[in-house]
């Protein structure tokens, strides 16, 4: 099995973190296991060491970043949810550097978590659990309306989409990253003029640079200042296709 490049100096520049060995040790561990699941699902296509440092664990870590070089953040215990996780990102990486949150991975592909499972199983990873189902189902359910700090969204849709999503899932004062490529002043004016409705603000747009490729990464925080109005998030597929305006 090919070995993950460390790249400690890239983090440090990136991010002002590195892993520690065991870190570096889990990060391998679950490179193998999701390549070994996507032998029987379709977890990822991004399966050669660079591609899958940079792509998936360094990607999914750079939208955390702010409490990476935190040292009281890994030991307070946050509720987060990875909406429309796909192969496991960037919950996964989240979940292996920050042991005392607990991260909810959600994907309406039931194989895809089921295969999940499978990796978090062999892994001992025991800080992740799983919903199968739509956010908008999962949005008007008691037990997850406005009960996490923190959700993470990548790869998932339109920007007004996703903060449909996310907003009512939060508690008050939560956010919502959304992790994005390119981001465009039209893009930010049109999500501030709907964020009022869903009980959210734009916190802030951050950006970053790819280390090995040298792409633009930008995350997009929300934070949730009021309720969001009950009616929200509308009926499955409708926030996909109808996104607010």
């Amino acid at each position: 099995m090919d070995r993950l490049p460390f790249n400690g100096d890239r983090w440090q520049s990136s991010l002002q973190w590195q892993p520690t060995d065991p870190q570096q040790q889990r990060f391998q561990q679950l490179y193998e296991a999701i390549l070994a699941a996507n032998q029987q699902v379709n977890l990822t296509r991004i399966t050669t060491p660079e591609d899958f440092w940079e792509k998936h664990l360094w990607d999914s870590l750079q939208g955390v970043a702010p409490w990476l070089s935190d040292p009281q953040a890994s030991a307070t215990g946050l509720k987060v949810v990875d909406i429309g996780t796909g192969g496991g990102f960037p919950g996964l990486p989240v979940a292996l550097v920050f042991p005392h949150w607990a991260i909810a991975l959600m994907d309406a592909t039931r194989k895809k978590l089921t295969a999940l499972e499978s990796v978090c199983e062999s892994l001992g990873i025991a800080n992740v659990s799983f919903l199968p189902q739509r956010a908008e189902q999962v949005a008007h359910q008691p037990t997850h309306r406005e009960a996490y700090d923190l959700a993470l969204l990548r790869a998932v849709g339109p920007v007004n989409t996703c903060a449909e999503y996310a907003l009512p899932l939060l508690k008050p004062e939560g956010q919502a990253i959304l992790y994005r490529g390119q981001w465009s002043s039209e893009e930010e004016a049109g999500l501030k003029a709907i964020l009022p409705r869903l009980g959210g603000k734009l916190r802030s747009v951050r950006s970053q640079t790819t280390p090995l490729t040298q792409g633009v990464r930008h995350n997009v925080v929300l934070t949730k200042v009021e309720r969001t109005p009950d009616k929200f998030p509308r009926l499955p597929g409708i926030p996909a296709k109808t996104p607010l305006v």
